[in-house]
Protein backbone atom coordinates (compact mmCIF):
# COMPACT_ATOMS: atom_id res chain seq x y z
CA UNK A 1 0.00 0.00 0.00
CA UNK A 2 1.21 3.34 -0.78
CA UNK A 3 1.33 6.28 2.04
CA UNK A 4 1.48 9.43 2.72
CA UNK A 5 2.59 11.72 5.73
CA UNK A 6 -0.40 13.02 7.33
CA UNK A 7 0.25 16.83 7.44
CA UNK A 8 2.77 17.80 10.49
CA UNK A 9 1.49 14.59 12.63
CA UNK A 10 4.27 12.51 11.86
CA UNK A 11 1.97 9.72 11.05
CA UNK A 12 2.71 7.39 7.60
CA UNK A 13 -0.71 6.56 6.32
CA UNK A 14 -2.46 5.08 3.69
CA UNK A 15 -2.82 6.84 0.28
CA UNK A 16 -6.77 5.27 0.74
CA UNK A 17 -8.78 5.76 3.51
CA UNK A 18 -11.31 3.46 4.19
CA UNK A 19 -14.77 5.19 4.52
CA UNK A 20 -16.95 3.86 6.59
CA UNK A 21 -20.49 5.87 6.02
CA UNK A 22 -22.16 3.09 4.54
CA UNK A 23 -20.97 0.36 6.39
CA UNK A 24 -24.87 0.50 8.40
CA UNK A 25 -25.76 -0.98 4.95
CA UNK A 26 -24.26 -4.20 4.70
CA UNK A 27 -25.13 -7.33 6.30
CA UNK A 28 -22.93 -7.45 9.87
CA UNK A 29 -20.92 -10.46 8.28
CA UNK A 30 -20.14 -8.38 5.06
CA UNK A 31 -19.12 -5.89 7.10
CA UNK A 32 -16.95 -7.92 9.12
CA UNK A 33 -15.26 -9.59 5.96
CA UNK A 34 -15.08 -6.02 4.73
CA UNK A 35 -12.97 -4.98 7.30
CA UNK A 36 -10.73 -7.80 7.35
CA UNK A 37 -9.90 -7.85 3.99
CA UNK A 38 -9.31 -3.59 4.52
CA UNK A 39 -6.63 -4.57 6.69
CA UNK A 40 -4.93 -7.39 4.34
CA UNK A 41 -4.72 -4.87 1.70
CA UNK A 42 -2.89 -2.81 4.26
CA UNK A 43 -6.23 -0.08 4.19
CA UNK A 44 -5.93 0.33 7.70
CA UNK A 45 -6.88 3.99 8.02
CA UNK A 46 -10.69 3.81 8.91
CA UNK A 47 -12.82 7.52 8.69
CA UNK A 48 -15.90 7.71 10.44
CA UNK A 49 -18.47 10.36 11.71
CA UNK A 50 -20.33 10.42 14.86
CA UNK A 51 -23.41 11.40 12.14
CA UNK A 52 -23.14 8.69 9.97
CA UNK A 53 -25.92 6.18 10.75
CA UNK A 54 -26.54 7.86 13.99
CA UNK A 55 -23.66 6.50 15.00
CA UNK A 56 -24.38 3.10 14.35
CA UNK A 57 -21.93 3.06 11.59
CA UNK A 58 -19.33 3.53 14.64
CA UNK A 59 -20.55 0.60 16.45
CA UNK A 60 -20.37 -1.33 13.25
CA UNK A 61 -17.09 -1.15 12.60
CA UNK A 62 -16.01 -1.69 16.07
CA UNK A 63 -17.72 -4.61 16.11
CA UNK A 64 -15.96 -5.99 13.38
CA UNK A 65 -12.10 -5.21 15.36
CA UNK A 66 -12.03 -8.69 17.15
CA UNK A 67 -8.58 -9.98 17.71
CA UNK A 68 -7.06 -6.36 16.13
CA UNK A 69 -4.61 -5.05 17.83
CA UNK A 70 -5.53 -0.65 18.45
CA UNK A 71 -1.78 0.13 17.80
CA UNK A 72 -2.14 -1.47 13.95
CA UNK A 73 -5.05 1.12 12.53
CA UNK A 74 -5.61 4.70 12.38
CA UNK A 75 -9.03 5.68 13.36
CA UNK A 76 -10.54 9.16 12.28
CA UNK A 77 -13.50 10.53 13.34
CA UNK A 78 -15.77 13.94 12.76
CA UNK A 79 -18.16 15.96 15.00
CA UNK A 80 -19.64 19.20 15.15
CA UNK A 81 -22.78 18.20 12.94
CA UNK A 82 -26.38 18.17 15.31
CA UNK A 83 -28.24 16.83 12.36
CA UNK A 84 -31.05 18.91 10.82
CA UNK A 85 -30.30 21.56 13.70
CA UNK A 86 -27.17 23.21 13.42
CA UNK A 87 -23.43 22.67 13.05
CA UNK A 88 -21.99 23.21 16.70
CA UNK A 89 -18.19 23.87 17.55
CA UNK A 90 -18.50 24.78 20.95
CA UNK A 91 -16.55 23.20 23.50
CA UNK A 92 -19.31 21.60 25.38
CA UNK A 93 -20.22 20.06 21.98
CA UNK A 94 -17.07 18.78 20.50
CA UNK A 95 -16.03 17.75 24.22
CA UNK A 96 -19.57 15.27 24.41
CA UNK A 97 -19.88 14.11 20.83
CA UNK A 98 -16.27 13.41 21.01
CA UNK A 99 -16.78 11.25 24.50
CA UNK A 100 -19.68 9.51 22.81
CA UNK A 101 -17.80 9.09 19.38
CA UNK A 102 -15.32 6.98 21.69
CA UNK A 103 -17.82 5.20 23.79
CA UNK A 104 -19.35 3.67 20.24
CA UNK A 105 -15.91 2.60 19.04
CA UNK A 106 -14.79 0.80 22.43
CA UNK A 107 -11.45 2.94 21.74
CA UNK A 108 -10.02 5.37 24.35
CA UNK A 109 -8.30 7.36 21.97
CA UNK A 110 -8.61 8.72 18.25
CA UNK A 111 -5.63 9.02 16.12
CA UNK A 112 -7.56 12.27 14.45
CA UNK A 113 -10.66 14.65 15.16
CA UNK A 114 -11.69 16.20 12.74
CA UNK A 115 -14.70 19.59 12.54
CA UNK A 116 -17.16 18.39 10.18
CA UNK A 117 -18.55 21.24 8.62
CA UNK A 118 -18.15 24.90 9.11
CA UNK A 119 -19.76 26.29 12.24
CA UNK A 120 -21.14 30.20 11.51
CA UNK A 121 -21.31 30.50 14.91
CA UNK A 122 -17.63 29.30 15.56
CA UNK A 123 -16.27 30.88 18.79
CA UNK A 124 -12.21 29.82 18.00
CA UNK A 125 -11.21 30.00 21.42
CA UNK A 126 -13.39 27.40 22.74
CA UNK A 127 -12.15 24.98 19.79
CA UNK A 128 -8.73 25.44 21.18
CA UNK A 129 -9.93 24.92 24.77
CA UNK A 130 -11.90 21.43 23.59
CA UNK A 131 -9.05 20.56 21.51
CA UNK A 132 -6.16 21.07 24.43
CA UNK A 133 -8.35 18.87 26.91
CA UNK A 134 -8.97 15.93 24.39
CA UNK A 135 -5.21 16.32 23.62
CA UNK A 136 -4.28 16.44 27.36
CA UNK A 137 -6.19 13.27 28.07
CA UNK A 138 -4.81 11.29 25.46
CA UNK A 139 -8.17 10.96 24.05
CA UNK A 140 -7.57 12.55 20.88
CA UNK A 141 -3.75 12.71 18.93
CA UNK A 142 -4.40 14.55 15.90
CA UNK A 143 -6.92 17.46 14.54
CA UNK A 144 -8.06 18.66 11.34
CA UNK A 145 -11.40 19.50 9.94
CA UNK A 146 -13.63 19.60 6.92
CA UNK A 147 -14.85 21.29 4.37
CA UNK A 148 -12.98 24.44 5.31
CA UNK A 149 -11.62 27.04 3.22
CA UNK A 150 -8.57 29.10 4.52
CA UNK A 151 -9.80 31.75 6.06
CA UNK A 152 -11.84 29.49 8.26
CA UNK A 153 -8.70 27.49 9.52
CA UNK A 154 -6.32 29.99 9.52
CA UNK A 155 -9.15 31.98 12.20
CA UNK A 156 -8.60 28.49 14.15
CA UNK A 157 -5.10 28.73 13.87
CA UNK A 158 -4.41 31.87 15.62
CA UNK A 159 -6.03 30.17 18.49
CA UNK A 160 -5.84 26.39 18.17
CA UNK A 161 -2.09 25.28 19.40
CA UNK A 162 -2.04 22.43 17.59
CA UNK A 163 -1.37 21.70 14.31
CA UNK A 164 -4.59 21.09 11.53
CA UNK A 165 -2.96 17.92 9.93
CA UNK A 166 -5.97 17.61 7.54
CA UNK A 167 -9.09 18.97 5.75
CA UNK A 168 -11.20 16.54 4.38
CA UNK A 169 -13.10 18.31 0.78
CA UNK A 170 -15.53 16.56 -1.91
CA UNK A 171 -12.92 16.33 -4.66
CA UNK A 172 -12.91 13.96 -7.97
CA UNK A 173 -12.29 14.23 -11.75
CA UNK A 174 -15.59 15.60 -12.11
CA UNK A 175 -15.09 17.52 -9.57
CA UNK A 176 -11.91 19.79 -9.59
CA UNK A 177 -13.13 23.41 -9.21
CA UNK A 178 -10.20 23.94 -6.81
CA UNK A 179 -7.75 23.04 -9.10
CA UNK A 180 -9.78 24.80 -12.23
CA UNK A 181 -10.14 27.95 -10.47
CA UNK A 182 -5.81 27.80 -10.37
CA UNK A 183 -5.45 27.75 -14.30
CA UNK A 184 -8.12 30.42 -14.91
CA UNK A 185 -6.23 33.16 -12.87
CA UNK A 186 -7.29 36.69 -14.27
CA UNK A 187 -9.88 35.21 -16.61
CA UNK A 188 -12.93 36.66 -17.43
CA UNK A 189 -14.57 32.77 -17.60
CA UNK A 190 -16.58 30.40 -15.38
CA UNK A 191 -13.52 28.43 -13.89
CA UNK A 192 -12.10 31.36 -12.94
CA UNK A 193 -14.08 32.15 -10.15
CA UNK A 194 -12.49 31.20 -6.83
CA UNK A 195 -15.06 29.85 -4.92
CA UNK A 196 -12.40 27.72 -2.58
CA UNK A 197 -10.17 30.68 -1.48
CA UNK A 198 -7.42 28.40 -2.67
CA UNK A 199 -8.19 26.40 -0.85
CA UNK A 200 -5.52 23.24 -2.43
CA UNK A 201 -2.45 26.08 -2.33
CA UNK A 202 -3.54 27.34 1.20
CA UNK A 203 -2.93 23.21 2.42
CA UNK A 204 -0.14 22.96 0.96
CA UNK A 205 1.69 26.23 2.22
CA UNK A 206 0.84 24.43 5.75
CA UNK A 207 1.46 20.34 5.46
CA UNK A 208 -2.03 20.24 5.79
CA UNK A 209 -3.41 17.09 3.95
CA UNK A 210 -6.30 17.34 1.81
CA UNK A 211 -8.39 13.84 2.28
CA UNK A 212 -10.88 13.65 -0.99
CA UNK A 213 -14.13 12.62 -0.34
CA UNK A 214 -16.56 11.27 -2.96
CA UNK A 215 -13.37 10.66 -5.27
CA UNK A 216 -15.87 8.98 -7.68
CA UNK A 217 -19.28 11.12 -7.67
CA UNK A 218 -19.88 14.65 -9.16
CA UNK A 219 -22.15 17.10 -7.96
CA UNK A 220 -23.45 16.64 -4.33
CA UNK A 221 -24.47 12.71 -4.25
CA UNK A 222 -25.53 12.80 -7.97
CA UNK A 223 -23.98 9.74 -9.01
CA UNK A 224 -20.47 8.32 -10.05
CA UNK A 225 -19.05 9.42 -13.09
CA UNK A 226 -17.80 6.13 -13.77
CA UNK A 227 -19.48 3.86 -16.17
CA UNK A 228 -21.93 7.41 -17.07
CA UNK A 229 -21.96 7.15 -20.88
CA UNK A 230 -25.00 9.20 -20.87
CA UNK A 231 -23.30 12.07 -18.75
CA UNK A 232 -19.54 11.68 -19.13
CA UNK A 233 -18.73 9.84 -22.26
CA UNK A 234 -15.18 11.14 -23.43
CA UNK A 235 -14.41 10.91 -19.64
CA UNK A 236 -15.44 7.39 -19.84
CA UNK A 237 -13.42 6.85 -22.82
CA UNK A 238 -10.22 8.59 -21.65
CA UNK A 239 -10.09 6.50 -18.65
CA UNK A 240 -11.09 3.07 -20.08
CA UNK A 241 -8.16 4.01 -22.70
CA UNK A 242 -5.38 4.63 -19.62
CA UNK A 243 -6.82 1.74 -17.63
CA UNK A 244 -6.09 -1.16 -20.74
CA UNK A 245 -2.97 0.55 -21.01
CA UNK A 246 -2.07 0.01 -17.44
CA UNK A 247 -4.12 -3.47 -17.34
CA UNK A 248 -6.43 -1.94 -14.59
CA UNK A 249 -9.84 -1.05 -13.63
CA UNK A 250 -11.66 2.33 -14.13
CA UNK A 251 -11.93 2.69 -10.57
CA UNK A 252 -7.82 2.37 -10.03
CA UNK A 253 -7.43 5.59 -13.01
CA UNK A 254 -9.65 7.54 -11.10
CA UNK A 255 -7.51 7.22 -8.16
CA UNK A 256 -4.48 7.24 -9.57
CA UNK A 257 -5.76 11.01 -10.99
CA UNK A 258 -5.88 11.77 -7.59
CA UNK A 259 -2.96 10.30 -6.42
CA UNK A 260 -1.17 12.03 -9.04
CA UNK A 261 -1.09 15.59 -7.84
CA UNK A 262 1.71 16.94 -6.09
CA UNK A 263 -0.23 17.35 -3.08
CA UNK A 264 -0.36 13.93 -1.65
CA UNK A 265 -4.05 13.70 -1.51
CA UNK A 266 -5.67 10.86 0.59
CA UNK A 267 -8.46 9.28 -1.41
CA UNK A 268 -11.61 8.56 1.06
CA UNK A 269 -12.93 5.98 -0.53
CA UNK A 270 -16.71 5.27 0.51
CA UNK A 271 -17.25 1.47 -0.67
CA UNK A 272 -18.32 -1.55 1.03
CA UNK A 273 -17.15 -3.62 -1.90
CA UNK A 274 -13.60 -5.34 -1.09
CA UNK A 275 -12.97 -6.11 -4.82
CA UNK A 276 -13.52 -2.51 -5.43
CA UNK A 277 -11.61 -1.65 -2.29
CA UNK A 278 -8.90 -3.46 -3.94
CA UNK A 279 -8.93 -1.38 -6.85
CA UNK A 280 -8.41 1.57 -5.31
CA UNK A 281 -5.74 0.36 -3.47
CA UNK A 282 -3.99 -0.47 -6.82
CA UNK A 283 -4.72 2.99 -8.32
CA UNK A 284 -2.86 4.93 -5.56
CA UNK A 285 0.35 3.11 -6.62
CA UNK A 286 -0.23 3.68 -10.41
CA UNK A 287 1.99 6.67 -11.46
CA UNK A 288 -0.11 8.52 -14.45
CA UNK A 289 2.11 10.36 -16.83
CA UNK A 290 1.54 14.29 -17.28
CA UNK A 291 0.02 13.90 -20.56
CA UNK A 292 -2.42 11.12 -19.40
CA UNK A 293 -3.77 13.36 -15.98
CA UNK A 294 -4.21 16.27 -18.30
CA UNK A 295 -6.03 14.02 -20.77
CA UNK A 296 -8.19 13.10 -18.26
CA UNK A 297 -8.59 16.35 -16.63
CA UNK A 298 -9.81 17.66 -20.43
CA UNK A 299 -12.07 14.43 -20.84
CA UNK A 300 -14.01 15.61 -17.92
CA UNK A 301 -14.75 18.92 -19.61
CA UNK A 302 -12.55 21.18 -17.79
CA UNK A 303 -10.89 23.47 -20.65
CA UNK A 304 -7.46 25.25 -20.27
CA UNK A 305 -7.52 29.02 -20.76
Amino acid sequence: MKTINLGLSGLEVPAVAVGLMRINTVSRTEANAFIQESLELGANFFDNADVYGDGACEEIFSSCLSGVKRTEIFIQDKVGIRKGKAFDFSKAHILDATEQCLARLHTDYLDVLLLHRPDILVEPEEVAEAFGLLQAQGKVRYFGVSNQNPMQMALLKKFVRQPLVANQLQFSIAHAGMLSEGLHVNMNDDPSVNRSGSVLDYCRLNDITIQAWSPFQYGFFSGVFLDNPKLFPELNRAVDKIAQKYHTTNTAVAIAWISRHPAKIQSVTGTMNPKRLAECVKGAEINLTRDEWYEIYLAAGNILP
